[in-house]
């Protein structure tokens, strides 16, 4: 991959995957899902921002009333899913791809 686009670690890979479900999860699931302490995850889930990847939004609500921080959700772009996908076929088998 060049410049233009993230460094693909098997971290980068997993958190790919894990939001490649569709689902909009907050940091803290991804970090479970995954098994990525949150000094590995977060600046992952900063780059692939930057990338345009995936968008992330605050969580509405009051702290006080939630009880705990506002956590920041987490979801895949179109782009982030056109990767993915570019990725997955570059991976498979070459005659698994026409089958």
């Amino acid at each position: 991959m060049g410049k233009s686009e993230p460094r693909l670690t098997q971290q980068t890979l997993s958190v790919l995957g894990t939001l490649a479900r569709g689902q909009e999860l907050p940091g803290v699931e991804i970090s479970k899902m995954c098994g990525l302490a949150t000094g590995t995850l977060y600046p992952i889930l900063y780059r692939l921002e930057e990338y345009g990847w995936l968008d992330s939004r605050w969580e509405a609500g009051d702290p006080a009333t939630l009880g705990r921080p506002r956590r920041r959700y987490y979801r895949i772009t179109g782009e982030g899913v056109r990767k993915v996908d570019a990725i997955i076929g570059a991976l498979m088998p070459r005659e698994a791809r026409f089958a």
